[in-house]
């Protein structure tokens, strides 16, 4: 039997960690999950929200590094479990049980500072382009700018 999921979503609310009465972490988390399509009649995409819930150091991860809002992909398996609300309703919960979870977005991205690729530094045009291999350069940087780079991808 297989019981995997993996999801990415962002957080709805800072996780909420607690510890059991024998000590052991847990937190709970929400995601809201895109749906891969659009709605007919507004065009818009809507969101699923699920339940996902860590144990041990993957819930101390969590509540440390993770708030509201924040990108995260949730590796785990989908658990169903009954239980009896407090007016005496027997109710059915379905939620993640996560193994791991991981950033799905860096900080600098979510800070709002997004990514931008470093300057080039400005260099004089070549005399003529002669296309001619050039070997990398010495030492530990082995990479090199290309003199004739137009910024057109291969593909």
């Amino acid at each position: 039997m297989l019981n995997k999921i993996f999801l990415q979503g962002r957080l709805v609310a800072d996780p909420e960690l607690r510890h059991t009465p024998s000590g052991v972490a847990v937190t709970s988390l929400r995601l809201a999950v895109d749906r891969d399509f659009k709605d007919r009649e507004t065009g818009e995409k809507k969101a699923d929200f699920i339940n996902v819930v860590t144990w041990r150091n993957t819930a101390e991860f969590v509540s440390r590094f993770f708030t509201k809002g924040r990108m995260a992909i949730v590796e785990g398996r989908l658990q169903i479990r009954d239980y009896t609300d407090r007016d005496g309703n027997k109710r059915t919960a379905a939620e993640v049980v996560a193994d791991n979870v991981y950033f799905g977005d860096s900080r600098r991205d979510f800070e709002g500072g997004g990514y931008s690729a470093p300057a080039r530094p400005q260099q004089a045009a070549p005399a003529a382009a002669d296309n001619s291999y050039s070997a990398p350069p010495s030492g530990n940087d082995q990479f090199a700018e290309l003199d004739d780079d137009d910024g057109e991808l291969p593909f």
